[in-house]
């Protein structure tokens, strides 16, 4: 194997600068061993982000599939407690409150999840109308006491999960 490009240059190569060589190829692998881990690094963080991304984007899709049967399940409540001409509870049948304690207390677990979840429900009623969270329905005049601008009913609950808004509260605002 004399005749081999290595053989060559390792007669004819003192010591010293083969050294050099040497050296300089072992800095140049390391480099780019660095820059290979640093490129692998980097491709980790931004497949976890991309994951906790698309794991949110998951739970927003569910969240705002949900947003009706909460809808539903308020103005159940609220019917149940307005049958009627009759305003006394006491007179309604048991079996009539039970249902209602079950219903009440399926909407509040429900609730009670979507939190945990980081979803909350935007609180607009005598707050300034802000357009970000809100959508006016409709204006009316401001009575004694209240400010152009502010929400004084919600015709819609608005729900926000963490800082994203998922659904605008849908209100009516003073003129």
């Amino acid at each position: 194997m004399p005749d081999s490009p290595q053989a060559e240059v390792a007669v004819d190569e003192s010591p010293e600068a083969r050294i050099g060589r040497l050296e300089e190829e072992l800095a140049g692998l390391k480099d780019k061993l660095m820059r290979q881990a640093a490129e692998f690094q980097n491709y980790r963080r931004r497949t976890d982000q991309e994951k906790d991304q698309m794991m949110d984007f998951g739970k927003l899709l569910v969240v705002q599939q949900l947003l009706d049967v909460i809808d539903d399940f308020r103005r159940s409540l609220d019917a149940a407690e307005n049958v009627g001409d009759n305003p006394d509870p006491e007179t309604l049948p048991e079996a009539f409150k039970s249902l209602h304690t079950g219903v009440a207390m399926v909407y509040g677990k429900l609730l009670g999840e979507l939190a945990k979840l980081g979803v909350e429900q935007i609180d607009a009623v005598g707050k300034p109308f802000d357009e970000g969270e809100h959508e006016a329905l409709m204006s009316q005049p401001a009575e004694d006491g209240q400010e152009p601008g502010q929400v004084v009913s919600e015709i819609q609950t608005g729900y926000r999960m963490g800082d994203r808004v998922i659904r605008h509260a849908r209100v009516v605002v003073t003129a």
